[in-house]
């Protein structure tokens, strides 16, 4: 079988998938109701937690300075919310936040790197000032056709922030995209990622997690033609109190595509809530696919609580390979009997194993700077509660 653009594109008008774990999208507020908790795609959040961002609370704010650091023959700066990249990635919003933050943006903040260009890292740091009324935002990514960047979107200081991202990747392009939420504790974020993987492109999609009150990250991934890779890692540590989720959806719309998914998260403290959902999409049209998703979770003390939920749903038989996997414990005692037989304290094999749970995947993206600091970050949260001796 000969595959082409507009054979793929004919199968995705024909093959309409429904599915509660990602309904139809709509640009129509009026097609999105008010979440009230008992939905499929709502029943983890704490809504009351949103600042309303969910019902009808205003978007109108501004309280946010951005300061960029970009690549050598990089674009990176506000435009008009009408600049003709937007929408290019074909993000629809699948829920009412996500919808009320595309309506409801004034300006869009675009990473734009040429065509054929080979360039370092590009890193935009997002700072919220406060402010009563929450924020509408809205980020562009474009690489183009066989050029290869790196972006780090990082974000600090104290907002709600209900916010939309695409991401576009030109034929054979490869990209590192880093997001980083680091914020303070009164933060809530609430951010739809859309990612378009055109022919033979390679995706590398890294989330962050460690601040905030509330963070919930629904991430997409759909392909423009065969040969697409995706590769979405994810680390996140939820302290006592904190709610944080990320929910992702891979849709294989083009044949010969790969997937591959690995989130880790440690939890610690009363109330401390992390939610991951997986869910992996293979489509009539999509034979020859690869896909694996992973999550782990290491719960420290008690109080806290992981939810996991991995799905598949597969159109096709024809597929090179598929599987999931989801894990959720406590420390390894075989590991720290190992340690404490060293007569290494019981504080300081605690901390070697939780390094031990992270590093592998703090390694895979492969950004030495970052790398460490993520290292200090998850020394600086074990610290937290060895000093209250909760572990």
């Amino acid at each position: 079988m000969t595959v082409t653009a507009e054979s793929v594109s004919n199968a995705l008008e024909l093959d309409k998938v429904e599915s509660h774990l990602h309904p139809e999208g709509s640009f129509d507020l009026a097609d999105h109701a008010v979440p009230t908790g008992r939905e499929e795609v709502w029943r983890f959040t704490p809504l009351k937690r949103l600042h309303g961002i969910h019902a009808d609370a205003p978007l109108d704010g501004d309280g946010f300075t951005v300061d960029v650091v970009a690549a050598d023959g990089v674009r990176a700066e506000t435009v008009g919310a009408d600049h003709e990249l937007r929408g290019r990635s074909g993000l629809i919003p699948r829920d009412r936040v996500s919808a009320r933050a595309w309506a409801a943006a004034r300006n869009v903040f675009l990473v734009d790197v040429p065509a054929e260009l080979e360039t370092g890292a590009t890193n935009v740091t997002f700072t919220g000032t406060g402010g009563e009324s929450a924020v509408a935002g809205h980020v562009v990514v474009r690489v183009g056709a066989h050029a290869k960047a790196t972006v780090v979107l990082t974000f600090v200081g104290s907002a709600t922030l209900a916010e939309n991202v695409e991401i576009i990747l030109g034929d054979g392009a490869h990209l590192t995209l880093v997001t980083l939420q680091d914020w303070d504790d009164d933060a809530v974020h609430h951010a739809t990622h859309h990612a378009l993987v055109g022919r033979d492109a390679d995706l590398k999609h890294v989330a962050v997690s460690f601040g905030g009150d509330v963070v919930r990250h629904d991430t997409s991934t759909e392909y423009a033609g065969p040969g697409g890779s995706v590769n979405m890692l994810g680390l996140y540590f939820a302290d006592a109190g904190q709610h944080i989720e990320h929910r992702l959806f891979v849709d294989h719309t083009a044949p010969k595509t790969k997937s591959h998914v690995v989130y880790k998260g440690a939890l610690q403290g009363d109330g401390a809530h992390t939610v991951w959902i997986g869910n992996v999409l293979i489509r009539k049209v999509a034979e020859g696919i690869e896909t694996y998703e992973e999550n782990r979770n290491l719960v420290l003390t008690d109080g806290a609580r992981a939810d996991s939920v991995p799905n598949l749903e597969i159109e096709t038989g024809e597929i090179a390979g598929a599987g999931h996997a989801s894990a959720t414990g406590r420390f390894d005692d075989e590991q720290l009997f190992y340690l404490r037989s060293r007569g290494i304290s019981e504080a300081e094999a605690r901390r070697l194993v939780v390094h031990g749970f992270f590093t592998d995947l703090i390694r895979q993206i492969e950004l030495p700077e970052l790398e460490e600091k993520l290292a200090a970050t998850v020394e600086a949260e074990l610290a937290k509660n060895v000093l209250k001796g909760l572990i």
